[in-house]
């Protein structure tokens, strides 16, 4: 899932650069690595807060949720 929205993303971009060629201005000043990279590294991060998050009992629902299922056995 994360490489296909990095793909997405990465070639979003790239349409963006080209039309910019097309009509004359100047490209983005990123090669498509570094483009590449940089979306991956924000796609990893935001993958990682959450799953994090989701793994977690960070909100007060969420502790008192997993408090009733321990209570009753259910976890």
């Amino acid at each position: 899932m994360k490489q296909a929205i990095v793909r997405l993303v990465v070639l979003a971009i790239l349409l963006i650069n080209q039309t910019l060629i097309i009509f004359g201005w100047n490209p983005l000043p990123f090669s498509e690595d570094q483009i590449y990279e940089a979306v991956s590294t924000v796609a990893t991060v935001a993958m990682a807060i959450y799953a994090w998050w989701k793994d977690n009992n960070v909100t007060k629902k969420a502790q008192h949720n997993d408090k009733f299922l321990r209570d009753r056995g259910l976890k």
